[in-house]
């Protein structure tokens, strides 16, 4: 006998559309974006604009394996840094466009993610992104002692040769246009995910993993595509800050400080939400970025300092993150919070 998951159709089925307020999100976000892109005239600005962009994205594909799967993933600079060498090496070396080597990197990426993750969700908790952790330093010191391929700590220069072809453009307006429409992209993804019988999925096993075997879920499969798609969105954001920045080098690219950001950006928005990760990156990247700027130079270090205590105040007054407190307070504030009126018992008309 069935149960009632395996008898309502694929993990891609879709129980709905997605949400008529989540696309008037996006075309919003693309609107107020495409205004300021070329409108503002300092180039620092519009650099915390396209930064903040590249976190909200990258974070949002963190989220798939780290939010809707309940899987603490630390080690996604690995993916990361895997898009990023790919699509460099490809362009510098071959002459491959970096538009093909994004794609390669994704698939290359995949790969790996599905190779390491089908063992290594046997664990779980800690030990799970303990592995995480040692899997991107592994290659982080591969990247080092490989250096006739990625000259090891020296780090790789992409050429800068201006072209859309060369996914190289002379304007910051253009890289601000690729950055919304790599988010608006992971965004869809998630939306898709969340209403999907995936997503469902998903959030059964986060919730109780052990619940959700005996109800026949395969966790182990569905945590592997949760994981799969997360390292091809998480690698082609890679290539986008190669070909932004235009450097590479394994300490910056395969930092455990970046995985332990993508992780704080969707955990401060309110992880597990679609919007909880790009509400986290709107409000961590200018604040980083500013402080950064300002502080960094004269007093070394202190821009830290600030950054940390004022994270610590968004997280004490909003536990559950920014999107999930806010949505709440809107509701309460608007009355919706009353309960479902009860289903006649039986025999009553």
């Amino acid at each position: 006998m069935s149960t009632p998951m395996q008898r309502e159709g694929t993990m891609f089925s879709t129980y709905r559309f997605i949400p008529t307020s989540s696309l008037y999100t996006l075309v919003g976000l693309a609107a107020v974006v495409s205004v300021l892109a070329f409108n503002v005239a300092d180039k620092f600005y519009l650099h915390v604009l396209i930064m903040m962009l590249f976190y909200a994205a990258v974070s949002s594909a963190w989220n798939i394996v780290g939010g809707f799967a309940g899987q603490l993933s630390l080690g996604h600079a690995a993916f990361f840094g895997i898009g990023a060498y790919t699509s460099s090496l490809l362009f510098i070396n071959f002459g491959i466009s970096p538009w093909i080597g994004m794609l390669i990197g994704g698939v290359l990426a995949t790969l790996v993610a599905g190779a390491i993750g089908w063992p290594s969700f046997r664990l779980r908790g800690p030990f799970f992104t303990l592995v995480t952790i040692a899997f991107a330093e592994v290659l982080r010191i591969l990247t080092l002692y490989a250096h006739d391929l990625t000259r090891g700590s020296i780090g790789i220069s992409v050429p800068f040769r201006p072209a859309v072809g060369n996914f190289i453009f002379r304007q910051l307006s253009a890289y601000a246009v690729v950055a919304l429409i790599f988010l608006m992209l992971t965004v869809m993804v998630n939306l898709w995910i969340e209403s999907s019988r995936l997503g469902y999925y998903l959030a059964a096993l986060r919730e109780d993993e052990d619940a959700a075997q005996a109800l026949g879920i395969d966790t182990a499969r569905y945590k592997l595509v949760a994981t799969l798609v997360s390292a091809f969105l998480t690698a082609l954001g890679g290539t986008f800050y190669a070909q932004y920045i235009l450097f590479i080098e394994p300490f910056a690219i395969f930092s455990l400080d970046f995985s332990v950001l993508l992780a704080m950006m969707a955990i401060i928005g309110g992880i597990g939400t679609v919007w909880g990760p790009v509400a986290g990156a709107f409000l961590v990247t200018p604040l980083q970025e500013g402080l950064q700027a300002k502080l960094g130079g004269e007093l070394h270090g202190l821009h830290l300092v600030v950054y940390g205590a004022a994270l610590i105040v968004v997280v004490i007054l909003l536990p559950q993150g920014i999107v999930p407190s806010i949505a709440g307070r809107v509701k309460r504030a608007f009355g919706h919070h009353e309960a479902r009126p009860a289903p006649p018992v039986k025999g009553e008309s």
